[in-house]
Protein backbone atom coordinates (compact mmCIF):
# COMPACT_ATOMS: atom_id res chain seq x y z
CA UNK A 1 0.00 0.00 0.00
CA UNK A 2 2.76 2.61 0.91
CA UNK A 3 4.46 1.29 -2.25
CA UNK A 4 1.85 2.31 -4.82
CA UNK A 5 1.35 5.81 -2.37
CA UNK A 6 5.06 6.44 -2.94
CA UNK A 7 4.21 5.79 -6.94
CA UNK A 8 1.15 7.82 -7.03
CA UNK A 9 2.82 10.71 -5.36
CA UNK A 10 5.70 10.15 -7.54
CA UNK A 11 3.73 10.43 -11.04
CA UNK A 12 1.73 13.66 -9.64
CA UNK A 13 4.72 15.02 -8.83
CA UNK A 14 6.15 14.35 -12.48
CA UNK A 15 2.90 15.57 -14.10
CA UNK A 16 2.74 18.86 -12.59
CA UNK A 17 7.00 19.08 -13.45
CA UNK A 18 6.19 18.52 -17.30
CA UNK A 19 3.01 20.90 -16.80
CA UNK A 20 5.51 23.69 -15.42
CA UNK A 21 8.20 23.16 -18.51
CA UNK A 22 5.13 23.38 -20.64
CA UNK A 23 4.17 26.73 -19.45
CA UNK A 24 7.91 27.82 -19.32
CA UNK A 25 8.74 27.01 -22.84
CA UNK A 26 5.08 28.54 -23.67
CA UNK A 27 6.17 31.65 -22.04
CA UNK A 28 9.57 31.42 -23.36
CA UNK A 29 8.67 31.36 -26.60
CA UNK A 30 7.31 27.83 -28.55
CA UNK A 31 8.07 29.14 -31.81
CA UNK A 32 11.35 29.17 -30.63
CA UNK A 33 11.46 25.63 -29.65
CA UNK A 34 9.33 24.39 -32.82
CA UNK A 35 11.68 25.91 -35.36
CA UNK A 36 14.83 23.90 -33.54
CA UNK A 37 12.85 20.99 -34.23
CA UNK A 38 11.68 21.41 -37.36
CA UNK A 39 14.66 20.09 -38.88
CA UNK A 40 14.90 16.85 -37.07
CA UNK A 41 11.14 16.30 -38.07
CA UNK A 42 11.68 16.81 -41.36
CA UNK A 43 14.97 14.02 -41.43
CA UNK A 44 12.56 11.50 -39.97
CA UNK A 45 9.30 12.61 -42.00
CA UNK A 46 8.74 10.37 -45.09
CA UNK A 47 7.81 12.44 -48.35
CA UNK A 48 4.57 12.72 -49.28
CA UNK A 49 2.40 10.17 -51.62
CA UNK A 50 2.47 6.40 -51.58
CA UNK A 51 4.72 3.86 -51.76
CA UNK A 52 7.59 2.76 -48.96
CA UNK A 53 10.30 4.76 -47.47
CA UNK A 54 13.06 2.63 -46.71
CA UNK A 55 15.77 3.45 -44.26
CA UNK A 56 19.04 1.31 -44.66
CA UNK A 57 23.20 1.84 -43.97
CA UNK A 58 26.27 0.76 -45.77
CA UNK A 59 29.76 -0.03 -43.46
CA UNK A 60 32.75 -0.15 -44.99
CA UNK A 61 36.74 0.68 -44.53
CA UNK A 62 35.78 3.95 -45.25
CA UNK A 63 33.13 4.33 -42.63
CA UNK A 64 29.06 3.65 -42.42
CA UNK A 65 26.37 6.07 -44.88
CA UNK A 66 22.79 5.69 -43.78
CA UNK A 67 21.03 5.67 -47.44
CA UNK A 68 16.84 6.42 -47.77
CA UNK A 69 15.04 4.12 -50.54
CA UNK A 70 11.61 4.88 -52.26
CA UNK A 71 9.67 1.98 -53.13
CA UNK A 72 6.80 2.52 -55.64
CA UNK A 73 3.18 0.45 -54.42
CA UNK A 74 1.72 -2.52 -55.72
CA UNK A 75 5.22 -4.35 -56.70
CA UNK A 76 4.25 -7.71 -58.47
CA UNK A 77 5.85 -11.05 -57.40
CA UNK A 78 8.83 -11.45 -59.89
CA UNK A 79 8.41 -7.50 -61.42
CA UNK A 80 12.06 -6.40 -61.77
CA UNK A 81 12.65 -2.50 -62.02
CA UNK A 82 14.59 0.33 -62.85
CA UNK A 83 16.99 2.15 -59.60
CA UNK A 84 17.68 5.76 -59.72
CA UNK A 85 20.89 6.42 -57.35
CA UNK A 86 20.12 10.62 -56.59
CA UNK A 87 23.27 12.29 -54.92
CA UNK A 88 22.44 15.27 -53.54
CA UNK A 89 24.50 18.44 -52.87
CA UNK A 90 25.91 20.31 -49.85
CA UNK A 91 23.83 20.93 -47.30
CA UNK A 92 21.44 18.39 -48.31
CA UNK A 93 20.35 15.19 -47.01
CA UNK A 94 18.44 12.28 -48.40
CA UNK A 95 14.71 13.60 -47.38
CA UNK A 96 15.68 16.75 -48.20
CA UNK A 97 16.73 16.06 -51.71
CA UNK A 98 13.82 14.04 -52.35
CA UNK A 99 11.67 16.91 -51.39
CA UNK A 100 13.49 19.05 -53.99
CA UNK A 101 13.54 17.12 -56.85
CA UNK A 102 9.90 15.31 -56.22
CA UNK A 103 11.69 12.51 -58.18
CA UNK A 104 9.85 10.03 -56.17
CA UNK A 105 6.37 11.19 -57.79
CA UNK A 106 7.59 10.65 -61.14
CA UNK A 107 8.74 7.42 -59.96
CA UNK A 108 5.60 6.29 -58.52
CA UNK A 109 4.21 7.00 -61.77
CA UNK A 110 6.72 5.28 -63.96
CA UNK A 111 7.62 2.67 -61.48
CA UNK A 112 11.12 2.93 -60.82
CA UNK A 113 12.93 2.73 -57.83
CA UNK A 114 15.08 5.59 -56.29
CA UNK A 115 17.93 5.34 -54.14
CA UNK A 116 19.18 8.43 -52.00
CA UNK A 117 22.78 7.47 -50.49
CA UNK A 118 23.53 10.52 -47.74
CA UNK A 119 26.47 11.81 -46.84
CA UNK A 120 27.62 11.90 -43.18
CA UNK A 121 28.59 15.09 -41.31
CA UNK A 122 31.39 13.36 -39.59
CA UNK A 123 33.35 12.92 -43.24
CA UNK A 124 32.00 16.57 -44.20
CA UNK A 125 30.50 19.56 -42.21
CA UNK A 126 28.71 20.31 -45.00
CA UNK A 127 27.12 17.57 -45.96
CA UNK A 128 29.28 18.02 -49.30
CA UNK A 129 30.43 14.52 -51.14
CA UNK A 130 34.31 14.49 -51.09
CA UNK A 131 34.98 14.04 -54.76
CA UNK A 132 37.31 16.36 -55.07
CA UNK A 133 39.96 14.35 -52.38
CA UNK A 134 41.10 11.96 -55.13
CA UNK A 135 44.47 12.01 -53.32
CA UNK A 136 43.80 11.42 -50.12
CA UNK A 137 41.88 8.51 -51.50
CA UNK A 138 38.39 9.64 -49.85
CA UNK A 139 36.59 9.94 -52.86
CA UNK A 140 37.29 6.40 -54.00
CA UNK A 141 36.49 5.22 -50.59
CA UNK A 142 32.86 7.40 -50.62
CA UNK A 143 32.59 5.98 -53.78
CA UNK A 144 32.53 2.38 -52.49
CA UNK A 145 30.31 3.01 -49.99
CA UNK A 146 27.71 4.18 -52.54
CA UNK A 147 28.42 1.23 -54.78
CA UNK A 148 27.87 -0.78 -51.80
CA UNK A 149 24.78 0.67 -50.98
CA UNK A 150 23.14 0.11 -54.63
CA UNK A 151 24.93 -3.57 -54.20
CA UNK A 152 22.50 -3.96 -51.00
CA UNK A 153 19.27 -2.47 -52.83
CA UNK A 154 19.98 -4.90 -55.47
CA UNK A 155 20.01 -7.56 -53.48
CA UNK A 156 17.25 -6.78 -51.61
CA UNK A 157 14.78 -5.10 -53.01
CA UNK A 158 13.03 -6.18 -56.98
CA UNK A 159 15.75 -4.27 -58.91
CA UNK A 160 17.07 -4.94 -62.56
CA UNK A 161 20.35 -4.57 -62.54
CA UNK A 162 20.67 -4.18 -65.97
CA UNK A 163 18.76 -0.47 -65.31
CA UNK A 164 20.43 1.06 -63.09
CA UNK A 165 21.13 5.39 -63.58
CA UNK A 166 22.83 7.93 -61.26
CA UNK A 167 22.27 11.78 -61.10
CA UNK A 168 23.22 14.23 -58.77
CA UNK A 169 23.25 17.76 -57.74
CA UNK A 170 26.19 19.45 -57.65
CA UNK A 171 28.83 18.06 -55.10
CA UNK A 172 26.44 15.02 -55.96
CA UNK A 173 26.25 15.47 -59.17
CA UNK A 174 30.72 15.69 -59.32
CA UNK A 175 30.28 11.99 -56.99
CA UNK A 176 27.96 10.85 -59.75
CA UNK A 177 30.61 11.44 -62.70
CA UNK A 178 33.22 9.85 -60.13
CA UNK A 179 31.49 6.54 -59.54
CA UNK A 180 30.39 6.11 -63.56
CA UNK A 181 34.21 6.60 -64.29
CA UNK A 182 34.93 4.22 -61.57
CA UNK A 183 32.33 1.60 -62.42
CA UNK A 184 31.28 2.46 -66.38
CA UNK A 185 29.81 -1.24 -67.03
CA UNK A 186 27.48 -0.50 -63.51
CA UNK A 187 25.35 2.10 -65.18
CA UNK A 188 23.52 2.74 -68.17
CA UNK A 189 23.20 6.18 -67.93
CA UNK A 190 24.07 9.63 -65.53
CA UNK A 191 23.05 12.52 -65.25
CA UNK A 192 25.19 15.65 -63.66
CA UNK A 193 23.20 18.76 -62.66
CA UNK A 194 25.61 21.87 -61.86
CA UNK A 195 28.68 19.62 -60.75
CA UNK A 196 32.12 19.25 -62.23
CA UNK A 197 33.81 16.84 -64.50
CA UNK A 198 36.07 14.07 -62.98
CA UNK A 199 39.87 14.91 -63.44
CA UNK A 200 39.34 18.80 -62.68
CA UNK A 201 40.44 18.59 -58.79
CA UNK A 202 42.59 16.12 -56.80
CA UNK A 203 42.41 17.91 -53.42
CA UNK A 204 40.21 20.16 -51.30
CA UNK A 205 42.84 23.07 -52.83
CA UNK A 206 42.06 22.18 -56.65
CA UNK A 207 38.28 21.79 -55.68
CA UNK A 208 37.60 25.59 -55.33
CA UNK A 209 39.29 26.64 -58.61
CA UNK A 210 37.89 23.27 -60.17
CA UNK A 211 34.36 25.17 -59.03
CA UNK A 212 34.96 28.08 -60.39
CA UNK A 213 36.06 26.65 -63.97
CA UNK A 214 40.02 26.70 -63.74
CA UNK A 215 39.92 22.76 -64.23
CA UNK A 216 37.21 22.79 -66.97
CA UNK A 217 40.05 25.16 -69.43
CA UNK A 218 42.58 22.84 -68.65
CA UNK A 219 39.83 19.62 -69.48
CA UNK A 220 39.84 21.69 -72.91
CA UNK A 221 43.97 21.08 -73.27
CA UNK A 222 44.74 18.26 -72.02
CA UNK A 223 42.61 14.68 -72.35
CA UNK A 224 41.76 13.24 -68.93
CA UNK A 225 43.81 10.10 -68.44
CA UNK A 226 40.46 8.45 -67.22
CA UNK A 227 38.73 8.72 -70.67
CA UNK A 228 36.66 5.79 -72.13
CA UNK A 229 34.79 4.68 -74.54
CA UNK A 230 32.79 2.78 -72.20
CA UNK A 231 31.00 5.36 -70.21
CA UNK A 232 27.38 5.50 -70.29
CA UNK A 233 25.72 8.24 -71.85
CA UNK A 234 25.62 11.80 -69.83
CA UNK A 235 22.70 14.08 -69.73
CA UNK A 236 24.65 17.74 -68.51
CA UNK A 237 22.19 20.48 -66.93
CA UNK A 238 23.74 23.39 -65.86
CA UNK A 239 22.57 27.34 -65.31
CA UNK A 240 24.01 29.77 -67.08
CA UNK A 241 23.91 31.81 -63.89
CA UNK A 242 25.54 29.46 -61.61
CA UNK A 243 28.12 31.65 -59.70
CA UNK A 244 28.89 28.39 -57.01
CA UNK A 245 30.21 26.08 -59.83
CA UNK A 246 30.81 27.72 -63.66
CA UNK A 247 28.79 26.28 -66.23
CA UNK A 248 32.49 26.01 -67.88
CA UNK A 249 31.99 23.02 -65.82
CA UNK A 250 29.20 21.70 -67.65
CA UNK A 251 30.55 22.28 -71.22
CA UNK A 252 33.47 20.55 -70.45
CA UNK A 253 31.90 17.59 -69.20
CA UNK A 254 29.81 16.82 -72.09
CA UNK A 255 32.85 17.79 -74.38
CA UNK A 256 35.22 14.92 -72.50
CA UNK A 257 31.95 12.40 -72.93
CA UNK A 258 31.84 13.18 -76.04
CA UNK A 259 35.43 12.90 -77.28
CA UNK A 260 35.61 9.59 -75.21
CA UNK A 261 32.88 8.39 -77.19
CA UNK A 262 33.94 10.21 -80.98
CA UNK A 263 30.72 12.00 -81.26
CA UNK A 264 30.11 14.99 -82.41
CA UNK A 265 28.16 18.12 -81.69
CA UNK A 266 24.59 18.58 -83.27
CA UNK A 267 23.06 22.06 -84.01
CA UNK A 268 21.99 23.46 -80.52
CA UNK A 269 18.15 24.06 -80.59
CA UNK A 270 16.09 26.38 -78.14
CA UNK A 271 13.41 25.05 -75.90
CA UNK A 272 11.07 26.71 -73.72
CA UNK A 273 7.95 25.24 -71.99
CA UNK A 274 5.25 27.67 -70.63
CA UNK A 275 6.63 30.34 -68.07
CA UNK A 276 9.62 28.27 -67.48
CA UNK A 277 13.65 29.25 -68.15
CA UNK A 278 14.27 28.56 -71.72
CA UNK A 279 17.02 26.11 -72.12
CA UNK A 280 19.40 25.81 -75.20
CA UNK A 281 20.06 21.97 -75.95
CA UNK A 282 22.92 20.47 -77.75
CA UNK A 283 23.06 16.38 -78.66
CA UNK A 284 26.62 14.95 -79.29
CA UNK A 285 26.13 11.86 -80.90
CA UNK A 286 28.11 9.19 -83.12
CA UNK A 287 26.71 7.11 -85.79
CA UNK A 288 22.84 7.97 -84.23
CA UNK A 289 23.69 7.81 -80.49
CA UNK A 290 23.53 10.21 -77.93
CA UNK A 291 27.14 10.18 -76.20
CA UNK A 292 26.43 13.13 -74.36
CA UNK A 293 23.80 16.19 -73.94
CA UNK A 294 24.28 19.56 -72.67
CA UNK A 295 21.13 21.26 -71.24
CA UNK A 296 22.21 25.21 -70.44
CA UNK A 297 19.46 27.01 -68.92
CA UNK A 298 18.77 30.71 -68.90
CA UNK A 299 18.70 32.39 -65.75
CA UNK A 300 19.63 29.40 -63.37
CA UNK A 301 21.85 29.40 -60.72
CA UNK A 302 22.83 27.00 -58.16
CA UNK A 303 19.91 25.08 -57.85
CA UNK A 304 17.62 22.16 -59.21
CA UNK A 305 15.92 23.49 -61.80
CA UNK A 306 11.98 22.88 -61.98
CA UNK A 307 12.36 21.67 -58.25
CA UNK A 308 10.38 22.32 -55.61
CA UNK A 309 10.04 26.23 -55.10
CA UNK A 310 9.21 25.97 -51.13
CA UNK A 311 12.68 24.25 -50.21
CA UNK A 312 16.35 24.72 -50.44
CA UNK A 313 18.59 24.57 -53.61
CA UNK A 314 15.69 24.33 -55.60
CA UNK A 315 14.19 26.91 -58.29
CA UNK A 316 10.58 26.01 -59.69
CA UNK A 317 11.15 28.46 -62.34
CA UNK A 318 13.69 26.06 -64.56
CA UNK A 319 12.30 23.25 -66.75
CA UNK A 320 11.69 20.25 -65.09
CA UNK A 321 15.63 18.78 -64.65
CA UNK A 322 13.72 15.06 -62.52
CA UNK A 323 11.61 14.87 -65.24
CA UNK A 324 14.50 15.37 -67.93
CA UNK A 325 16.64 12.93 -65.99
CA UNK A 326 14.07 10.15 -66.36
CA UNK A 327 13.46 10.62 -69.89
CA UNK A 328 16.86 10.11 -70.52
CA UNK A 329 17.83 7.33 -68.38
CA UNK A 330 14.48 5.50 -69.74
CA UNK A 331 15.72 6.00 -73.03
CA UNK A 332 19.09 4.36 -72.62
CA UNK A 333 17.34 1.57 -70.81
CA UNK A 334 15.81 0.91 -73.87
CA UNK A 335 18.97 -0.02 -75.86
Amino acid sequence: MKKRLRTSVWARSLERSFAAMTRMATASGTRALIRTLKPVVRNHTPPPGAGAWISGVVVGTSGSRQFRLYRPPDVRLGERLPLMVMLHGCGQDANGFAASTRMNRIAMRERFLVLYPQQNKLANPQACWNWFDTDSGRADGEAALIMKAIDQVCLLQPVDRTRVAVAGLSAGASMAALLVTRHPGRFRAAVMHSGVPPGSAHSSLTALAAMKGRGARLQRSATPPTMSADWPPLLVIHGDADTVVSPLNGQAAAQIWADAAGAIATTARSVQRGKRYRMSVTDFKRKGRIAATLVAVDNLAHAWSGGAASTPFSDGRGPDASRMAWAFAARQFRY
